[in-house]
């Protein structure tokens, strides 16, 4: 069965692993200068690069029909540069999931295909999707609401080894973004990782906490001020900067219960 994600940042990934180890064809669509931090564990990492791999999946970035059949017969994960998502339209595929995390409907309608997916707020179930998959960090992460919509977004970060926005690296200045560290080297506090270049000035990003560099913006992609450019992961587990995040993998379990309970049954395996 052919399921299209919008969107192949790491939220987006991790759903689209466990979709591809469970059977699913899985096409993605990005936008042609993808903004996933979280590198590493992104599929969108195909459109700079041509293919990517996390962990045991590998995806490919693909121009039309023909190449998509040819990345599922290799068991590849199919990435287009689609950013109005007209693949769906053309292919009404069995289910649609929007993993965009714009945390607002950019779209998406409920009869875009037999079973429509959403990630976190912005959706209301039964009224422009079939099913919202809670994607905060708590109690409910993961969690198929089949009414309503998940709980609104709170700017803040989730809490992971009792830090929360000091874990983030925001840009200082609008320019171009230039790394110093590479994801899986470790930062002290008031290090440089990262800066912003513009014509006559460097403004430099520094880690707020002690940690592992878990995300950076790729080098030489444009920012503004106040943009989101990496994150710091203080647990200091380098693998975790190369596999998919806990979160992922609980939003991942809430997609594939979703397209088992809504999508059509005939032909699903």
């Amino acid at each position: 069965m052919l399921v299209i994600v919008k969107g192949a940042g790491d939220l987006a990934s991790g759903a689209a692993l466990r979709l591809c180890h469970a059977g699913f064809d899985v096409a993605m669509t990005e936008i042609p200068a993808p903004l996933a931090v979280r590198r590493t564990v992104a599929f969108s990492q195909a459109v700079y690069e041509g293919r990517t791999r996390v962990e045991d999946i590998t995806a490919v970035l693909v121009k039309d029909e023909g190449e998509m059949r040819a990345a599922f017969g290799r068991k590849q994960i199919a990435v287009f540069v689609d950013p109005g998502a007209v693949i769906v339209r053309r292919l009404r595929p069995p289910v649609l999931v929007d993993a965009i995390m714009a945390k607002k409907n950019t779209g998406t309608a409920m009869d875009d295909a037999p079973a429509v997916i959403c990630l976190g707020p912005g959706f209301t179930a039964g009224l422009d999707c079939h099913a919202v998959i809670e994607t905060m960090r708590g109690h409910t992460l993961g969690r198929v609401l089949t009414e309503g919509s998940a709980l609104p977004n709170t700017g803040v970060p989730g809490d992971i080894a009792g830090f929360s926005s000091e874990r983030l690296l925001r840009a200082g200045a609008g320019g171009v973004f230039e790394p110093l560290l590479e994801i899986g080297d470790r930062a002290r506090k008031g290090e440089e990782v990262a800066g912003v270049r513009s014509a006559d000035s460097f403004v430099p990003i520094r880690a707020e906490i002690d940690g592992i560099v878990r995300g950076l913006l790729p080098a030489g992609i444009g920012v503004t001020r106040g943009m989101k450019a990496g994150d710091i992961d203080p647990r200091c587990e380098r693998s975790h900067c190369f596999t998919v995040s806990d979160k992922a993998l609980a939003i991942a379990g809430g997609v594939l219960e979703a397209i088992l309970r809504f999508s059509p049954s005939e032909g699903n395996f």
